[in-house]
């Protein structure tokens, strides 16, 4: 396929889906691992952890009363789950913690098949993102992983994501970018586009406090559940543009100078033209991976320049973009990967830079 018309300073050119960032080398991203009956990732998406609450509901029901009520475990919100795990009744605790260590083993057997893979071999921390990370009853699936790992003679590092997983799909887009591009601006705009939601925010570098980027945090955000609205792909686009141009141009009124720069976290393997090669499938609208269909493009033919500069859209998979927003915290170590639970399960591996380029 062609390449990114995206070029750096120097003429060569930089490509959607790059290895080659300026903080880190992506040794690898969406892995897709089978089992005897599907994608092993399946078994530890968000929609794994309601399904084996609801088989230990069935289970307990056989001798009593569900300590969790009438309820569908469909309706049962995050915080309803995580205030029965550490709440007063035990009974309850004690079913969602069943859960609980059912959905740890099936992260345990992924984490064990990823560390096996050869773009993983001597990986020091994992770091766990997506919204399952932020709850009570995921940091402790977490936290038993690791358990079950170590048990196993495996030596790994698992922690939950350092920023509001929401946050931390757009914060990693800075770190997308060469720091010559980011000169002179204050933010950027970064668009998480994921299988239920679409967010779209403004990015404070705060570039002048810490030159690495560690400060970054999202200034203003937007956020549209499609799943509700089940729109098309086309309508899903217009949508999207319209949020973008709404948060620039309340980054203009706020004096922030928002660089001519989008970057775009999108779930599957990504082309270096922007096309999404496969894993694009849970998007709204369906045949995102169409030939005839590129988002980077999409989007630059909707807004051509911002400020006064042409618009740069630089794009790569959610879970290399939300990985890369742990870039400043994991400098003491020197391969570590990602895993997010969300609708999928995605996955990236990283070996840090020692020598950064800060021209």
């Amino acid at each position: 396929m062609g390449r990114s018309a995206n070029e750096k300073e120097n003429g060569v050119l930089l490509t959607h889906g790059d290895d080659d960032l300026p903080s880190v080398t992506v040794d690898d991203y969406n892995i897709e691992l089978r089992s005897s009956d599907g994608f092993l990732g399946d078994k530890a998406n968000k929609y794994a952890f309601q399904e084996k609450l609801e088989a230990w509901r069935k289970r307990v029901r056989k001798g009593g009363t569900d300590p969790l009520g009438k309820t569908p475990t469909g309706n049962l919100s995050k915080k309803e789950i995580d205030a029965l795990l550490v709440g007063d009744d035990k009974e309850a605790a004690a079913l969602v913690m069943g859960a609980v260590d059912d959905f740890a083993d099936e992260l345990a057997t992924v984490l064990d098949r990823l560390l096996h893979q050869k773009s993983w071999k001597n990986t020091e921390r994992v770091v766990v993102g997506g919204g399952f990370s932020e709850r009570v009853v995921g940091e402790l699936a977490i936290a038993r992983a690791m358990v079950l790992l170590k048990s196993k003679g495996t030596e790994i590092e698992l922690t939950p994501i350092a920023h509001h997983p929401d946050d931390a799909g757009l914060i990693g887009a800075v770190h997308l970018i060469p720091s010559w591009m980011l000169k002179g601006h204050k933010a950027i705009l970064a668009i998480d586009i994921g299988g239920t939601n679409i967010r779209v925010g403004i990015v404070e570098m705060h570039l002048k406090e810490e030159a690495n980027l560690s400060k970054a945090k999202v200034w203003k955000s937007d956020i549209w559940r499609h799943a509700d609205d089940k729109p098309s792909r086309t309508t899903a686009i217009e949508r999207l543009i319209s949020m973008i141009e709404k948060l620039i141009d309340k980054a203009d009124k706020a004096d922030l100078d928002p660089a001519p720069v989008i970057g775009v976290a999108c779930p599957g393997l990504i082309d270096a033209d922007g096309s999404i090669v496969r894993g694009g499938q849970n998007l709204p609208g369906g045949n995102w991976e169409s030939e005839h269909f590129n988002l980077p493009a999409a989007i630059k033919e909707a807004i051509p320049q911002i400020g006064d500069d042409e618009t740069f859209v630089i794009m790569h998979n959610d879970a290399v973009v939300q990985g890369l927003s742990q870039v400043s915290s994991m400098q003491d170590v020197s391969s570590w990967g990602v895993l997010t639970i969300g609708t999928g399960l995605g996955n990236a591996h990283f070996t840090n830079k020692r020598e950064r380029d800060t021209d």
